[in-house]
């Protein structure tokens, strides 16, 4: 079930709020695009500055309008152990079909408080969990042995791993077997972990190239390496536009020229520098997602 393209949604906002209907409207063409699942509310959907009543009804609307065509992983994680129990049974309750749990931010966790974070969801909800590692936001790395004991756990399944260290796939895969989910958390890499073992990845850049990032994702299941470089060499400036500056304001303003959405991001994030702005629109150019004239 958890394979191929997932895409970490952008949570539109039309002047300051939830935009229901744009959100609507891009899980819609998704779906049509051929993206294989969806992620709300994660990083990329700026889940730190949503409020707990728009998390939840982020993941209600998500959940209502994809009607089971494709999988959801719904985003429930916290640094607080408790909040993320809540979500997670929330996620649960109105139909997602698996939650991501990243690892808690801030406060710093030793191994044995991650492995106890994760088994205090577990025990509390029977749903399945995806691990969520990704260091560089989170300061804390959830160690090859560590995430092996969580996946002794009945819930644990998968892991989506934005560490950007290859060795890592080849490594989780040993210590956690063959049939732990491991989904790549950095679309530049993606790539390389398919071939150390992964079986897709839970992408930024198929919220404004959802065709190409599944056909890549085909290939890359279907063994054909060759095809999926291919499609990398396309991809890759894009993937590389879209980090320019802190996701996800440059994947909503790439979102924006698309006519998906307005770029809204909420503060503390700012709207992307007119730089930036270029470098977007030309590497939508080049991979074939926007005319010339539609950046002049």
């Amino acid at each position: 079930m958890f394979k191929g393209s997932f895409t970490a949604l952008i949570t539109p906002f039309k002047n300051g709020a939830f935009d229901e209907t744009a959100y609507e409207r891009i899980i819609e063409w998704q779906i049509a695009q051929g993206t294989h699942g969806l992620v709300p509310v994660g990083t990329t959907g700026e889940s730190p500055t949503l409020s707990h009543e728009e998390h939840k009804r982020v993941v209600e609307v998500c959940v209502e309008t994809v009607r089971k065509r494709v999988p959801i992983i719904a985003g429930a994680g916290s640094n607080s152990t408790a909040e993320a129990i809540d979500f997670a049974r929330h996620a649960k309750d109105v139909g997602a079909d698996a939650v991501l749990i990243v690892m808690p931010y801030y406060n710093k966790p030793t191994q044995e408080g991650l492995y106890l974070h994760v088994k205090a969801i577990n025990d509390a909800v029977d749903i399945p969990i995806i691990l969520y590692n990704v260091p560089s936001r989170t300061v804390v790395d959830m160690s090859v042995a560590t995430m092996a004991r969580c996946a002794r756990l009945k819930n644990v399944v998968g892991v989506k791993d934005a560490t950007a260290n290859l060795a890592r796939a080849s490594l989780q895969r040993l210590a956690c077997g063959p049939d732990f989910v491991m989904l790549s958390g950095e679309d530049a890499t993606a790539l390389g972990f398919n071939a150390h073992g992964g079986q897709g990845c839970i992408s930024v850049t198929a919220n404004v190239a959802p065709a190409l990032c599944a056909e890549f994702q085909n290939a890359c299941l279907a063994g054909d390496f060759k095809k999926a470089l291919g499609l990398q060499d396309r991809l890759m400036p894009l993937h590389e536009a879209l980090f320019i500056e802190t996701n996800p304001g440059p994947v909503k303003y790439a979102a924006s020229l698309l006519g998906l959405c307005s770029p809204e991001v909420r503060l503390p994030l700012a709207p992307v520098a007119e730089s930036t702005k270029q470098a977007i629109e030309a590497a939508m150019i080049s991979v074939g997602l926007l005319q010339a004239k539609a950046a002049e």
